[in-house]
């Protein structure tokens, strides 16, 4: 009797201490990809509900036209649309060789004051690729083209 005794209990300190290891490890995840993690949003959705400043996430759309203006510096300033909505957006830094008005873009930034503030920008990388998220956020608006075959 006493040697069955001794192996249940044997057997729920290992799914005690197996359990504690899971609940730990999922624990340190979740606070290493508190800042990893990056909501998209769309330019229309910036302007219904305004994120908080400290908040990073990911704004996507088209360029748009006329909005490209060279700072002094590396400092940028431009406007991504959805068709719906239009938000400013400054970023200081080399943009990508394949970034210009009237193309898709994607940036990770902060929305503060009004104006996106973007730490990365990445532009479509050939002549028919454009993020799913921007593309279901431009056809949303009406304003998404499909591209010449």
């Amino acid at each position: 009797m006493a040697l069955k005794s001794l192996k249940k209990q044997r057997r729920i300190q290992i799914i005690a201490v197996a359990a504690a290891a899971l609940t730990v490890s999922t624990a340190l995840i979740g606070y290493a990809m508190r800042d990893g993690i990056n909501f998209f949003r769309a330019p229309s959705q910036i302007v219904e509900e305004p994120p908080a400043p400290n908040e990073v996430f990911r704004i996507g759309g088209l360029v748009e036209e006329g909005s490209l203006e060279r700072g002094v510096g590396e400092q940028i300033r431009f406007s991504v649309t959805d068709g719906g909505a239009s938000i400013p957006v400054v970023y200081t830094g080399v943009l990508p060789d394949l970034f210009e008005e009237n193309q898709g873009m994607v940036g990770t930034g902060r929305y503060v004051n009004g104006v996106f503030e973007a730490h990365e920008i990445l532009a479509k990388h050939d002549e028919t690729y454009m993020p799913k998220e921007v593309v279901d956020a431009l056809k949303e608006q009406g304003v998404y083209q499909e591209p010449d075959s």
